[in-house]
């Protein structure tokens, strides 16, 4: 599997900014297509934006549609998740990954990412609070 590292976490009030970093740093990212999940503690893991391989397809969730932008920096081996008018029920840890399959209203990882933590980063916490 990937190795990938999530990054650019943190406090910020509502309606501000933060932008997330998916880093790998052995396999080319855009080889793949890497999505952007969420989860709140009790709550399943939802899968937020997608950006297919090879400059293809964005997608997300309708939550964050008209808010966050999804993005790749090839040199930098990196895929970005730009999120914007930050609302207190976006807080969540943030993961991204590669095992994913992607198309209009779904985004959604492949049934052996969901039982092992190995196909994910560490995650990066998004607080969202006055």
């Amino acid at each position: 599997q990937v190795q990938l590292v999530e990054s650019g976490g943190g406090l910020v009030q509502p309606g501000g900014s933060l932008r997330l970093s998916c880093a790998a740093s052995e396999v080319p990212l855009d080889y793949y297509a890497v999505a952007w999940f969420r989860e709140a503690p009790g709550k399943e893991r939802e899968g937020v934006s997608c950006i297919s391989s090879s400059d293809g397809p964005t997608y997300y969730t309708d939550s964050v549609k008209g808010r966050f932008t999804i993005s790749r920096d090839n040199a930098k081996n990196t895929v970005y998740l730009q999120m914007n008018r930050l609302k207190p029920e976006d807080t969540a840890i943030y993961y991204c990954t590669t095992e994913v399959v992607c198309g209009p209203g779904k985004i959604t990882a492949v049934p052996q990412a969901y039982l092992s933590q190995d196909y994910w980063g560490q995650g990066t916490q998004v607080t969202v609070s006055s």
